[in-house]
């Protein structure tokens, strides 16, 4: 139902906390943590985003592509402020995920709460599971001959 898209998401993280690249720029940004899972008959992907505004999410689907936007700017408001210390991640966050065609992308939800936005989409009604009639022969005889 959801794919993954980037095989080397993992080693970008690495790569970042070792040599202490946190910022995401529009041409790299930093892929931004989620889950995925499904409950009844939809899927919930949840994207951890702490700090961001939500006027500064953006989410676009094209063709079963989900892609999810954000950008975090530093909290200092005034010009003569001197950073102590400075381990958030700033900057632009990015993922996109790859929508089954089992997925209804029409009637995709978005909560944004506590820093963490929720994604709901529903499977398809043509994707659900349904029950088939089976006939026989001698149904369709009584039918035809009453």
């Amino acid at each position: 139902m959801l794919m993954r898209t980037d095989p080397f998401r993992e080693l970008d993280r690495l790569t970042q906390q070792v040599f202490g690249n946190n910022q995401g720029t529009w041409s790299r940004p930093t892929a931004m943590p989620m889950d995925a899972y499904r409950v009844g008959d939809e899927f919930v992907v949840a994207f951890d985003l702490p700090g961001v505004s939500p006027d500064a999410i953006e989410l676009d689907v094209e063709r079963n592509v989900l892609t999810v936007k954000a950008e975090r700017r530093p909290a200092t408001g005034t010009e003569h402020v001197e950073m102590q210390v400075s381990e958030r991640p700033l900057g632009m966050f990015s993922r996109q995920l790859f929508l089954g065609d089992t997925l209804d992308t029409e009637r995709i939800s978005a909560h944004y709460d506590s820093g963490v936005l929720t994604l709901r989409i529903p499977v398809a009604p043509q994707a659900k599971p349904r029950k088939i009639s089976i006939t026989h022969a001698e149904e369709e005889n009584k039918q035809i001959n009453a």
